[in-house]
């Protein structure tokens, strides 16, 4: 039987297992794809503890982890066009990806780029999508300063280098161990930590056109004083902090189309996914822990042998 690692309880990793469950059947919509590769992101471990996204259910316990991944079409469902058995795409799973099938649904899913590997595909739906939503929501003109927090972690990287791609100037915070990735990306890095306002103020005297955070709490409120109009501070990582400031979360538009243009951008050299680790479907946890430990660098992928 297909193999897929789980949550059986709402806790910590002594919930997890790798167990055998029945392989899926598709609905209506939706494709079954034999995973090659699934992204690993914090809200993984998160919803193991219990969190929902806003608006979200509880999903049924034991429950597959994963909200991304690539791999190749096995079988469709009803209704199903634009998709046939044997494509490679990339997209969001409705129930889990750490396995060796997932069922996706068509709205959320993309034909991946031939130019692009399943492991690079796989990185894709859940951070560069979500960076590339926050990049248009903002709006920036070409020339604009984009401050980015957290700008190590896997939706970090992605944003700086697609706001690079739309002609803006990055800056981003992140650990001292961070410097050099970050001034890779093109971005002006500053520290993360204590004092970090008045480092913001140095690197940017004359303030920021716009502030997308993944960090959330003082961090966010730091980096809203280099920015005049609250309006272009969003957040990813921090609701109620970024209300208070007069900003907003990231408006995530969750479309085969966002895909489809993250993919172009990473199949043409745009935007790099920066794989940093990857482990196979057996080693998954220890995935989770180095997501989990919060000092990741790039993203961590789980590979799903043919």
């Amino acid at each position: 039987m297909p193999k897929a690692y789980v949550f059986t309880r709402y806790g910590g990793p002594e919930a997890e297992a790798l167990v055998e469950r029945d392989r899926p059947s598709p609905g209506p919509g939706e494709v079954l794809v034999a995973v090659r590769a699934a992204g690993v992101n914090p809200v993984d471990w998160k919803q193991r503890t219990g969190y929902r996204r806003p608006g979200g259910d509880a999903r049924p316990l034991p429950a597959v982890f994963g909200n991304e991944v690539a791999g190749v079409v096995v079988e469709t469902g009803a209704d199903v066009t634009g998709f046939a058995v044997g494509d490679e795409v990339f997209g969001n799973p409705v129930d889990g990806g750490y396995a060796e099938f997932a069922l996706l649904p068509v709205a959320v899913t993309a034909h991946k780029p031939a130019a692009l590997s399943f492991t690079d595909a796989a990185t894709l739906p859940v951070a560069a999508a979500t960076a590339y939503d926050g990049v248009r929501q903002l709006g920036l003109p070409a020339g604009a300063t984009l401050l980015v927090t957290g700008a190590g972690g896997g939706v970090g990287v992605a944003a700086l280098q697609i706001a690079r791609d739309a002609g803006l100037r990055g800056i981003g915070v992140a650990s001292e161990g961070k410097k050099d990735f970050v001034e890779s990306l093109g971005a002006v890095h500053v520290p993360s930590g204590p004092g970090l306002a008045e480092r913001l103020r140095a690197a940017a005297p004359a303030g920021v056109d716009g502030v997308f955070d993944l960090v959330g709490g003082e961090t966010l409120e730091d980096a809203a004083t280099v920015l005049e109009d609250p309006a272009k501070l969003i957040t990813g990582a921090d609701r109620e902090t970024v209300a208070k400031l007069g900003g907003s979360p990231v408006e995530r538009a969750r479309t085969a189309a966002v895909l489809d243009e993250v993919g172009r951008l990473a199949a043409e050299g745009g935007l790099r996914p920066f794989v940093t680790r990857t482990f196979p479907l057996e080693r998954a946890g220890e995935a989770l822990r180095a997501v989990e430990d919060g000092h990741a660098r790039g993203k961590i992928v789980i590979e799903v042998a043919a």
